[in-house]
């Protein structure tokens, strides 16, 4: 018999019009000033801002509330370092062969290469893991039961957004980084079967004489349809 689902009142507060603007609007300010950092301080940075802001991805909706994500930070520098060196072993792998022409010719504009100081210069190393499916112990047997979850790509998609959001709206920089393919970091992290490495999120400080690419971002009339 499936369980009934347990209801409680809803906590929310309706704003006026006014306040939900200004807030609308100072949030995209902050936000449109986030960028890709490849350069990073090795200043450190308060663990709390980091527990912070997965605590934020914590919260993003997922299938069935099933919460299919695991956040692995890594601080210690021996670690950063083998997952710097592996990383670098398949990023040179796709460099120089493994990834089509038309790929790198995607990639040519922004500068990037193999050499990845980003993984040993930042100070926190956030590894998020997605769980195509988990465990549930039987209370009859004893044993774990696999469980499969449901919209996990998509769900750990939301929650990876609200973590890159909420490091930024913190005042540090990121970059995802997704080397290919990612089995190496769930070695080197000592990670259960059911997980899977979904992307690497150096955060900290920009050095002082970090640079970004010239790029933009398509306009909203480009990517907003609004059926009236």
């Amino acid at each position: 018999m499936t369980p009934q689902a347990h209801y409680k009142p809803l906590q929310f507060e309706r704003l006026d019009t006014e306040t939900q603007l200004r807030r609308s609007r100072e949030f995209l300010a902050q936000m449109r000033k986030r960028r890709t950092v490849r350069q990073f301080s090795t200043d450190p940075v308060p663990f709390e801002l980091i527990e912070n802001a997965i605590a934020v991805a914590g919260t993003a909706p997922s299938g069935a509330n099933q919460q299919p994500w695991t956040f692995v930070v890594v601080s210690d520098p021996a670690v950063k370092r083998q997952i710097r060196e592996a990383a670098e072993e398949e990023e040179r792998a796709f460099y120089e062969g493994r990834a089509p022409q038309e790929w790198l010719d995607a990639l040519a504009h922004l500068g990037t290469d193999e050499i990845k100081t980003h993984l040993t210069d930042a100070p926190y190393l956030i590894v998020c893991f997605r769980q195509p499916f988990g465990f549930r112990v039987d209370l009859e047997t004893g044993e774990a039961r696999k469980i499969k979850h449901y919209y996990s790509d998509e769900s750990m998609g939301i929650a990876v957004g609200m973590l890159l959001s909420a490091l930024h709206i913190s005042g540090l920089v990121t970059l995802t980084h997704t080397p290919s393919p990612m089995r190496f970091l769930a070695e080197v992290l000592n990670r259960p079967d059911n997980e899977r490495a979904y992307v690497l999120i150096p955060a900290g400080y920009p050095a002082e004489n970090a640079q970004v690419p010239v790029i933009s971002k398509k306009p909203v009339d480009e990517i907003l349809v609004h059926i009236e």
